[in-house]
């Protein structure tokens, strides 16, 4: 295994077939015939909310507003539910070092040093569902990380993920940023299994990096979801425009989950998050205020969009190769 790539291991609903889902035998990962009937063996519509949360200064009303709403969304029938980046603190370099936990990896079980990830666990299992923790900083080995996990509907940790590409910005006299200051990038694009299929995830301004979410492409993502924290510079102009185009460059279904704007911190999230389909079209999307967003997703549009417009076998791979690093 590459050092770019991992890949969770999970037991999908296919009963009676030999091959896991999404791991499609080499003579026949192309044949979108072969991907349409191994579809039929999965369910193809997800329900799905977005978490767009007010996160102030005080971590234990920031979980706990965090609980309630994935509670409420899950009683109102989501199967998955997303939340932003930094969702148990302020965005700011100087909040991530007081904030920081320990953040479990696939298969570990949080302990006391993990209150958020420990609290999306219980929630988890509790009401049967998926969630997408957004991130929140990590500390290990003296480094800080921005960093998430997503929890399945047993309460487990399917895969822990980190942000590859770090927010360093200038732009005179309306932004700058500098994450590189005190956090450490990410190394491994992260691609996971669920009953619906495969998904990608990567962190805000990952989403500014067409060749990552290709990359989760080519490992089988049929949605790819960026919690982030946009800001009120860059996201009227550019939020909208990358979710759409990455939807439209993967064929897929893209998920941005944004914190709501809260007045008095330094740094304002733009919100607005947003759910476009695999052919661009924004399915539902918010203002800045905390809110929660659901969508039903049908993932049969995902294969439809690929057979109709089969661009992954048409690629000129004798000009251009887009291969993860060994």
């Amino acid at each position: 295994m590459n050092h770019l790539t991992r890949r969770i291991a999970f037991p999908v609903a296919a009963a009676g077939t030999a091959v896991a889902a999404g791991n499609y035998p080499p003579w026949c990962k192309d044949s979108y015939k072969f991907r349409s009937l191994w579809c039929q063996s999965q369910p193809n519509k997800l329900k799905i909310a977005l978490c767009q949360l007010d996160v102030g200064s005080d971590k234990t009303i920031n979980l706990s507003k965090a609980r309630e709403s994935i509670e409420k969304a899950a009683k109102a029938g989501a199967q998955m539910v997303v939340l932003p980046e930094c969702w148990n603190c302020p965005y700011g370099t100087k909040y991530f070092a007081e904030y920081a936990e320990r953040v479990p990896g696939t298969g570990e079980t949080p302990g006391s040093e993990s209150p958020s990830v420990a609290m999306l666990a219980d929630v988890a299992k509790k009401h049967g569902i998926f969630i997408c923790g957004g991130s929140n900083p990590e500390k290990l080995d003296g480094k800080l990380y921005n960093a998430g996990v997503v929890v399945n509907d047993k309460g487990s940790v399917l895969c822990k993920y980190r942000k590859v590409h770090l927010f360093d910005i200038d732009i005179p006299g309306k932004m700058t940023f500098k994450e590189s200051d005190v956090l450490t990038a990410g190394s491994e694009s992260t691609v996971f299994d669920t009953p619906w299929g495969k998904m990608g995830v990567a962190i805000c301004y990952d989403m500014r990096f067409p060749e990552l979410a290709m990359l989760m492409r080519s490992q089988g993502a049929k949605m790819i979801l960026y919690p982030g924290a946009f800001n009120t510079t860059t996201g009227p102009k550019h939020y909208e425009l990358l979710a759409r185009g990455r939807a439209v460059d993967n064929q897929c279904f893209v998920v941005a989950c944004s914190p709501a704007r809260l007045p008095g911190f330094e740094y304002q999230a733009w919100g607005h998050s947003t759910i476009v389909d695999p052919w661009g079209k924004v399915i539902t999307t918010c203002e800045e205020k905390p809110c929660t967003l659901d969508a039903e997703l049908d993932f049969s549009d995902v294969e439809t969009f690929r057979s109709n417009v089969p661009i992954s076998l048409q690629k000129r791979t004798d000009i251009y190769k887009l291969s993860p690093v060994n």
